[in-house]
């Protein structure tokens, strides 16, 4: 099993040791207004990862551990737009449906092309909010809109959790594929869409401190969260 994969599984297991905690948290003000401007310009040229680079990439297969990675991460981002859909119709917090459908949609979007120009077989054979090939996925998705459907506090850690994991496998992903075939074109999408998650964290952070809570990472060092969150939003892809 390749380090990605490892790290898929801890993911899961991760989430399901989270819920153990939940409902225990204070009550988040529902009327907080969400950051969108911060929000909405995550991975904001993240399109542009499938073009340039592709007659380089085209050269070279992709290993069989980065064709995984490659599948595993355009459901995974279905994954995160589909919690943030379903924590929006929970809480109708205008940060969740920002980030499902101005970044994560297109997070997926950038992913789905890049399975087409490799002709692999796409995962997401179903675009339904909820519908997933991998189990396992599913799984983590059932347990993070259960965990966040306690207390809009609760949801908003939640994105915090997912971005946090995101950052974390998607530099395992560029890790991986830099040592493999060096694949120019996924690189660069891995690289865009790690710039997008760290966008994404700085928002759930600062709804979470509106509501006068510090945020306590959930994996990554403390110090390596609050060295993003301490630092402005960025355009990610320029």
């Amino acid at each position: 099993m390749n380090a990605f994969m490892t790290t898929r599984n801890l993911l899961l297991a991760c989430s399901i040791t989270l819920l153990a905690g939940c409902g225990g948290s204070s009550s988040a003000d529902t009327t907080t207004t969400a950051n969108t401007a911060q929000a909405a310009t995550a991975t904001s040229t993240a399109s542009s990862a499938t073009t340039g680079s592709t007659d380089a990439s085209a050269s070279r297969p992709l290993t069989t551990d980065e064709i995984n990675t490659l599948l595993f991460v355009r459901e995974e981002e279905k994954m995160a737009r589909d919690v943030y859909l379903s924590l929006y119709g929970k809480w109708e917090q205008q940060v969740f449906e920002n980030i499902a459908m101005g970044s994560e949609q297109q997070h997926m979007d950038v992913m789905g092309s890049l399975i087409s120009h490799y002709n692999l077989v796409d995962p997401v054979v179903d675009n339904t909010v909820g519908a997933f090939t991998d189990p396992q996925i599913l799984a983590l998705y059932q347990d993070l809109v259960m965990k966040g459907s306690f207390t809009l506090l609760d949801g908003l850690k939640v994105g915090g959790f997912i971005e946090e994991f995101d950052i974390n496998d998607l530099q395992e992903a560029i890790d991986e594929a830099k040592a493999g075939s060096a694949p120019a074109d996924v690189i660069q999408a891995y690289e865009n869409l790690m710039c997008g998650s760290r966008n994404h964290l700085r928002a759930f952070v600062g709804q979470i401190e509106k509501n006068n809570v510090g945020y306590v990472a959930q994996v990554m060092p403390q110090a390596s969260v609050d060295a993003i969150v301490s630092t402005s939003e960025e355009q990610c892809g320029q």
